[in-house]
């Protein structure tokens, strides 16, 4: 199990930058705008469930690393903090305009979470998330890592799901919003920089 001040730090992160406008969100606010709040919802818990597949590919990888060498896992665990060092500067020099797209297939609510789910679980981008991302809230004074990984990321997934959701329900109300006040996604995106340089820093400096 996770440490309160482990689950704490990293359920706030993991908050933070959920809510910081991208594609998935922005996708789920436009699928419920455009097609209802179900098919919102439903498009939503699908790209938050397709994270489990990129949990399990990050306790594999962490799993054959920590058996090759503990050297190995340290270096997965610099290279992910520079990695979200460099995303997190690309975040403080947003200058905002998220816009809520409106051009969604005219789908079901089960297809549109099969297609959340599927377009999720095989994103490149969200797979080296994961595995830079989730290593840097395990403390490894703990022992057993991958069990440590496989909670951190049932977390992230749960609160992705519940956030997912909330957005797709209240779609029209938060599309409408952020559409008007552009400057939010902008300061949404600065705060989740923000978050990404401090993970990327303390693990440079704390090594």
């Amino acid at each position: 199990m996770l440490t309160p001040e482990q689950f704490l730090g990293f359920l706030t992160a993991a908050i933070l930058i959920t809510l910081s406008p991208g594609p998935d969100n922005m996708m789920v606010l436009g699928a419920g705008i455009a097609k209802g709040r179900a098919r919102g919802i439903a498009f939503g818990l699908g790209c938050a469930l397709g994270c489990l597949n990129h949990t399990l590919l990050a306790v594999i990888g962490v799993s054959a690393l920590i058996a090759a060498s503990p050297v190995a896992f340290t270096a997965l665990k610099v290279v992910g903090g520079l990695y979200l060092f460099w995303m997190g500067l690309h975040g403080l020099r947003c200058r905002g305009g998220a816009k809520v797209a409106r051009g969604v297939p005219d789908e079901s609510a089960r297809q549109l979470f099969f297609k959340g789910l599927v377009a999720n679980a095989i994103n490149p981008k969200v797979v080296l998330f994961f595995l830079s991302f989730l290593p840097q809230f395990v403390v490894a004074s703990r022992g057993d890592a991958n069990w440590q990984i496989a909670w951190l990321g049932l977390i992230f997934t749960a609160q992705a799901a519940l956030l997912f959701g909330l957005l797709g329900y209240f779609s029209g109300t938060i599309g409408q919003w952020l559409n008007r006040t552009p400057r939010a996604g902008m300061w949404l995106d600065r705060i989740a920089g923000a978050i990404f340089v401090g993970l990327g820093l303390r693990l440079i400096v704390s090594r």
